[in-house]
Order: C-alpha cells, then sequence, then structure tokens
C-alpha cells in the first residue's frame, strides 16, 4: 500500500479521504501500550524480578515473531507465581497512565454517537478499572487466578477461563469485534480498531479502518492510519469529528 505522511508522524495508507468520526458507529481500542502507557504483564513481573525475562517474551509476541500468542502468555504468566495484589495496586497506582490523546478521543467519538469497545490481551484487574476510568461501554481480557487458603491473595501463575474462553488472543479481539458489532446491529466496515501489536492486526484487518499507534513496524506497515508520534487524538486530524 503507498503511505502519504499528510503531517509529521502521521501517516496514511489506503485511507479514504473526507471520513467524518461519525460515519463509524463502533471503535474498539488495544489496551496495553496504547491506550496506557505500559505493558501490563512486564510490570508485574517486576515484582518478582523477571522482568527483563518476560519483555523479551512480550517484545517477540507483538512483532509477530512468535506463532502461538496464547502459549506465549501462558509461559509469561507462569512467571507471576507469588506476585500479590498489592503489588498489582502498587503499578496501577504508581506506573499505570492514560497514553496522551487517550481521554480526548474517547471523548470525541462517544461525542460523535460511537459506541467504544476495549479488547486486551491483558488483565482484568487493569482493563476493568481503565473501562470505568474512560467510559468504556464494553471489555473483554484475561483474568489473572489469585491463590486461597495460606497464600491468599497472591497470584498463581495461571488465568481463569471465561464463558467466552480461555485468552483473549488475536482471533479472540476480531472475534470479540464482530461479536459487539453484531449486538450493535452494525457491519464491521462501520468499526474501527486502534493497536499497536500484532495480536491486534486480526480486528484491525476486519475493521473499516484500522489505526496503528506507535506500533510495531509489521503493524504499522499494514494499518490504514499510522500515529507515530504525537498522541491518540491526532486520529481527529484524520476523521473530520463533525
Amino acid at each position: 500500500m503507498q503511505a502519504i505522511e499528510i503531517s509529521p508522524g502521521l501517516v496514511l495508507r489506503n485511507c479514504q479521504p473526507g471520513q467524518r468520526l461519525s460515519d463509524f458507529k463502533l471503535i474498539a481500542f488495544d489496551m496495553d501500550s496504547t491506550l496506557i502507557n505500559i505493558e501490563c504483564v512486564d510490570e508485574i513481573a517486576a515484582a518478582v524480578g523477571r522482568k527483563a525475562e518476560v519483555s523479551a517474551i512480550t517484545e517477540a509476541a507483538m512483532r509477530g515473531e512468535i506463532a502461538d500468542y496464547k502459549e506465549s502468555l501462558r509461559q509469561r504468566v507462569a512467571l507471576l507465581r507469588g506476585v500479590t495484589m498489592a503489588d498489582l495496586e502498587e503499578i496501577y497506582t504508581q506506573r499505570l497512565q492514560l497514553n496522551p490523546g487517550a481521554a480526548e478521543l474517547v471523548t470525541a467519538c462517544k461525542a460523535a454517537g460511537l459506541k467504544t469497545l476495549l479488547v486486551s490481551g491483558g488483565f482484568t484487574f487493569f482493563s476493568n478499572r481503565i473501562r470505568e476510568r474512560l467510559g468504556i461501554d464494553f471489555a473483554r481480557s484475561n483474568v489473572l487466578e489469585v491463590q486461597s487458603g495460606p497464600n491468599c491473595g497472591q497470584l498463581t501463575g495461571r488465568m481463569v477461563d471465561q464463558p467466552w474462553g480461555d485468552i483473549c488472543d488475536g482471533a479472540e479481539k476480531r472475534r470479540t469485534l464482530l461479536e459487539v458489532s453484531t449486538l450493535l446491529g452494525l457491519e464491521p466496515s462501520q468499526c474501527i480498531a486502534v493497536g499497536d501489536g500484532a495480536n491486534d492486526l486480526p480486528m484491525m484487518g476486519a475493521a473499516g479502518l484500522s489505526v496503528a499507534y506507535h506500533a510495531k513496524p509489521k503493524v504499522r506497515e499494514q494499518a490504514m492510519v499510522s500515529i507515530e508520534s504525537g498522541g491518540l487524538d491526532r486520529l481527529l486530524e484524520v476523521l473530520r469529528a463533525a
């Protein structure tokens, strides 16, 4: 696809000119490194001295160098055994921040009549709070298992299966986008998908408009809009708000 840099750090590929935000009815966001500034699994691993090891796996997965995302996440979560709920709370309060423009973009989307979806390979401890903080309509992510008994309040190193399945990977992100769009009576062409990693590509491929935010090279190359500098609200430079 031919790339056109319409302003510094804002690149378009096969994006129709003149589209309005209100032409779309649903916007789906990845969470880690998209709506927020950190990869939560990496920060959790820091609490047990395993950040470097876990970060290396995360980076490879996000670059699309690991074929089995689910197994890579299971491997990383296994290394989190023994992390306490207090550790998670400290990450949320001390290290996690919304990325620049995240709140502004969500507000603009809601004002234009779009429904909002957070769909993440991360964890409900964080995603539920981000959902509430931003007033997001729908959310899906993974549940970390917490021990009961003598080690009450510590992570077991496993995740909990949910009614929709076991792990929210790329395929589940795409399925969730399509499920929510069907629930709302929408066509996929009326959806926007925003992400940064290879596991976001399936939902980005299904949406009418795909947006890469400070993304991995493979994702930037396939997105219709690539925000490579500045905040998430730079999408509003492409889509007129009216």
